[in-house]
Protein backbone atom coordinates (compact mmCIF):
# COMPACT_ATOMS: atom_id res chain seq x y z
CA UNK A 1 0.00 0.00 0.00
CA UNK A 2 1.52 3.52 -1.09
CA UNK A 3 2.02 5.89 1.77
CA UNK A 4 0.55 9.19 1.36
CA UNK A 5 3.54 11.84 0.82
CA UNK A 6 4.65 13.47 3.28
CA UNK A 7 4.86 17.63 3.91
CA UNK A 8 6.63 19.54 6.30
CA UNK A 9 5.39 22.94 7.40
CA UNK A 10 8.33 25.10 9.11
CA UNK A 11 6.72 27.98 10.66
CA UNK A 12 7.14 29.87 13.89
CA UNK A 13 3.56 31.17 13.59
CA UNK A 14 1.19 27.87 15.60
CA UNK A 15 -1.63 29.49 13.71
CA UNK A 16 -0.25 29.20 9.90
CA UNK A 17 1.06 26.13 11.31
CA UNK A 18 -2.13 24.25 12.21
CA UNK A 19 -3.91 25.98 8.90
CA UNK A 20 -1.28 24.83 6.47
CA UNK A 21 -1.38 21.72 7.94
CA UNK A 22 -5.11 21.45 7.71
CA UNK A 23 -5.15 22.22 4.29
CA UNK A 24 -2.46 19.69 2.94
CA UNK A 25 -4.83 17.23 4.72
CA UNK A 26 -7.80 18.41 2.99
CA UNK A 27 -5.59 17.40 0.19
CA UNK A 28 -4.75 13.67 1.22
CA UNK A 29 -1.24 14.63 2.10
CA UNK A 30 0.21 13.81 5.65
CA UNK A 31 1.67 17.19 7.37
CA UNK A 32 4.19 17.00 9.52
CA UNK A 33 4.25 20.53 10.98
CA UNK A 34 7.45 21.94 12.85
CA UNK A 35 7.73 25.64 14.95
CA UNK A 36 11.20 26.22 13.83
CA UNK A 37 14.08 25.66 11.41
CA UNK A 38 15.78 23.73 14.88
CA UNK A 39 12.90 21.70 15.57
CA UNK A 40 12.73 20.24 12.13
CA UNK A 41 16.49 19.33 11.53
CA UNK A 42 16.09 17.98 15.42
CA UNK A 43 12.82 16.10 15.05
CA UNK A 44 11.71 15.35 11.81
CA UNK A 45 12.11 11.62 11.10
CA UNK A 46 14.99 10.42 8.88
CA UNK A 47 12.96 10.27 5.38
CA UNK A 48 13.03 13.72 3.68
CA UNK A 49 9.76 14.73 3.06
CA UNK A 50 7.92 14.74 -0.24
CA UNK A 51 8.04 18.82 0.07
CA UNK A 52 8.20 21.42 2.82
CA UNK A 53 6.85 24.81 2.69
CA UNK A 54 8.93 26.79 4.99
CA UNK A 55 8.42 30.62 6.49
CA UNK A 56 11.49 32.75 5.38
CA UNK A 57 11.36 35.18 9.24
CA UNK A 58 12.12 32.80 11.78
CA UNK A 59 13.88 33.31 15.14
CA UNK A 60 17.59 31.25 15.05
CA UNK A 61 17.72 29.50 11.69
CA UNK A 62 15.30 31.57 9.27
CA UNK A 63 14.01 29.63 6.18
CA UNK A 64 16.92 30.19 3.48
CA UNK A 65 19.52 29.35 6.25
CA UNK A 66 17.63 25.99 6.56
CA UNK A 67 17.64 25.47 3.40
CA UNK A 68 21.13 26.52 2.45
CA UNK A 69 22.05 23.89 5.73
CA UNK A 70 19.62 21.11 4.16
CA UNK A 71 21.56 21.48 0.56
CA UNK A 72 24.70 21.39 2.28
CA UNK A 73 23.69 18.32 4.09
CA UNK A 74 22.88 16.71 0.74
CA UNK A 75 19.36 17.02 0.94
CA UNK A 76 16.82 17.67 -1.61
CA UNK A 77 13.38 18.81 -1.85
CA UNK A 78 11.15 20.89 -3.06
CA UNK A 79 10.67 24.18 -0.71
CA UNK A 80 7.68 26.37 -1.07
CA UNK A 81 8.80 29.59 0.95
CA UNK A 82 6.13 32.11 2.30
CA UNK A 83 6.72 35.38 3.78
CA UNK A 84 4.82 38.00 5.22
CA UNK A 85 8.21 40.28 4.48
CA UNK A 86 8.76 39.68 0.42
CA UNK A 87 12.03 40.65 -0.74
CA UNK A 88 13.45 40.49 -4.05
CA UNK A 89 16.66 39.77 -3.13
CA UNK A 90 15.57 36.56 -0.83
CA UNK A 91 13.31 35.60 -3.24
CA UNK A 92 16.16 35.46 -6.12
CA UNK A 93 18.34 34.28 -3.65
CA UNK A 94 16.38 30.85 -2.61
CA UNK A 95 14.49 30.83 -5.90
CA UNK A 96 18.36 30.36 -7.56
CA UNK A 97 18.94 27.25 -4.47
CA UNK A 98 16.06 25.37 -5.90
CA UNK A 99 13.49 26.75 -4.00
CA UNK A 100 10.36 25.46 -5.67
CA UNK A 101 7.38 28.89 -5.06
CA UNK A 102 8.13 32.16 -3.49
CA UNK A 103 5.05 33.28 -1.85
CA UNK A 104 3.76 36.46 0.21
CA UNK A 105 1.18 36.15 3.24
CA UNK A 106 -1.65 36.06 3.36
CA UNK A 107 -1.37 33.47 -0.32
CA UNK A 108 -4.82 32.20 -1.52
CA UNK A 109 -5.43 28.51 -1.06
CA UNK A 110 -5.50 27.94 -4.65
CA UNK A 111 -1.79 29.68 -5.23
CA UNK A 112 -0.75 27.31 -2.52
CA UNK A 113 -2.20 24.23 -3.48
CA UNK A 114 -1.26 24.91 -6.73
CA UNK A 115 2.91 25.27 -5.66
CA UNK A 116 2.11 22.22 -3.80
CA UNK A 117 0.86 19.88 -6.41
CA UNK A 118 3.22 21.40 -9.02
CA UNK A 119 6.42 20.10 -6.73
CA UNK A 120 5.28 16.99 -6.27
CA UNK A 121 4.79 16.11 -9.63
CA UNK A 122 7.96 17.73 -10.63
CA UNK A 123 7.46 20.59 -12.44
CA UNK A 124 8.99 24.07 -12.20
CA UNK A 125 6.40 26.55 -10.58
CA UNK A 126 6.45 30.91 -11.45
CA UNK A 127 6.04 32.45 -8.17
Amino acid sequence: MAKNPVIAIVDDDEGVRTSLASLVRSLGYEAHAYESGVDFLQHAPGDDPACMIADIQMPVITGDELQAQLIASGRRFPIIFMTAFPSENVRQRVMAAGAHCYLGKPSSGDEIIRCLEDALAGHDAQP
